[in-house]
């Protein structure tokens, strides 16, 4: 072989390495951010299968157990804004490693049995997450520019799996706790709450090893700031299908289980069902996006899987509870649809990666302060009115608004913002 076919033939090799390389890069970071999903929802839908102990321990009033599960929204709503500032300061990564650790402190504190700490460990844990739940699909477009609604749907299915298994888990735990210490139920369902800290640690683990030391976004000194977002009416309408979607979605995690029990369902059964629907929001993010290879906006899927939704809730509500197991599974795939439609839009109405960062922060931050009224609102008619009629009404609501800010936010278009460079 000459001189000029050993070099050819090297490039060749080389090139081959490196997209080798590339490959096995973009598939270890797209497992790792599947990992940290997976943490995401643990310490919410943990509660809501053992919300009557946890009140009963701590004598938590009524009001009080509104308040616990209407802290996840209204922390991601107050704390989500503060993630573009974090990352401008330390990076993404590293960002995302810190909050990692405090999620994992958070979830282990609920350990104490006492509705202080507890409420601490909640915000606590639901302060991270709401950072996270912002940095994440900037990261998305960064990295996977023309995959976005496949690595969204990968990592909304990977949240929903780990929500679904804190929602089906969290009893048999509190059960085997009771069992090793020796049939007194004490503080089993404090054990339970924390156990959930074990994933979120070994997500810290592995983030971990592969974060750089120092995140090249820290080494920059241009800071591009879009400007034009809170003006244009589209951000509006995508925040407001986040902010909508996302009330019932919280009024689902935190009363379902409840809801069932007062008709007649055991807390295991209540609990299983929670994860059942659950289970299908992961199925629901795994096929939606050979879904939306195929049309041409997503304005009717917006639509259709939020009046699913609605039906569904209406049959677990109501329906013999013979056939809740269908109602929750259909339930599952039209809120597991309708949250990965969502964050898609944050990515598929963004240009670039920056501005679907701060669309991101926009449709969280605001999105979340607005569906923290929905759980609490939940409870409150609840307990007043001790009718499901009530809430059905509320539920059917939020699924009309919902429907039709999902209808606005699926054109095919861009928002109206630009990207300035500072220094």
């Amino acid at each position: 072989m000459n001189a000029p076919e050993t070099s050819c033939h090297s490039q060749r090799e080389a090139a081959d390495t490196a997209r080798r390389d590339s490959r096995a890069h973009r598939i270890a970071l797209a497992a790792s951010l599947a990992l940290i999903a997976f943490s995401l929802r643990t310490p919410i839908t943990s509660v809501g299968p053992i919300l009557l102990e946890a009140v009963r321990a701590t004598n938590l009033s009524r009001t009080g157990a509104s308040v616990l599960t209407t802290l996840p929204s209204l922390c991601f709503g107050l704390f989500g804004p503060l993630a573009p500032l974090l990352a401008r300061r330390l990076g993404s990564e590293r960002t995302l490693l810190a909050l990692l650790v405090l999620l994992a402190l958070g979830t282990a504190l609920r350990v104490v049995p006492v509705w202080q700490v507890l409420y601490l460990g909640q915000i606590v844990a639901c302060f991270a997450i709401g950072l996270m739940n912002v940095l994440l699909p900037g990261v998305v477009k960064r990295d996977f520019p023309h995959h976005v609604a496949l690595m969204t749907g990968i990592y909304s299915a990977a949240m929903c799996a780990g929500a679904a298994a804190a929602a089906a888990a969290t009893v048999p735990a509190a059960h085997a706790v009771e069992y090793l210490l020796g049939g007194a139920k004490g503080d089993a369902w404090a054990w339970a709450l924390a156990l959930w800290a074990l994933p979120v640690a070994l997500a810290a683990l592995v983030w971990g090893a592969r974060a750089p030391a120092e995140s090249a976004e820290t080494g920059r000194r241009v800071v591009r700031v879009v400007r034009g977002l809170w003006r244009d009416p589209l951000a509006w309408k995508v925040t407001l299908f986040m902010g909508s979607q996302s009330s019932l979605a919280y009024i689902v995690f935190g009363w379902l289980p409840t809801v069932l029990r007062s008709r007649g369902m055991g807390a295991v059964d209540a609990g299983f069902m929670l994860s059942l629907s659950v289970v299908t929001q992961a199925v629901a993010s795994l096929l939606l996006p050979f879904v939306l290879a195929r049309a041409r906006d997503q304005r009717a899927v917006n639509v259709s899987a939020l009046l699913l939704a609605g039906v569904s809730l209406m049959g677990c509500f109501f329906g013999p509870l013979s056939t809740v197991w269908i109602w929750a599974l259909l339930l599952g795939a039209a809120q597991g649809a309708s949250f990965t439609l969502a964050l898609t839009v944050i990515g598929l109405r963004s240009y670039d990666s920056h501005v679907a960062a701060q669309l991101s922060s926009m449709a969280q931050g605001v999105g979340y302060l607005l569906a923290s009224c929905g759980p609490f609102i939940a409870g409150s008619l609840l307990h007043a009115t001790g009718s499901l009629y009530s809430l059905a009404a509320l539920c059917v609501g939020i699924c009309v608004v919902s429907a039709w800010f999902g209808y606005a936010a699926g054109r095919p278009e861009h928002v109206n913002a630009h990207v300035q460079q500072v220094r």
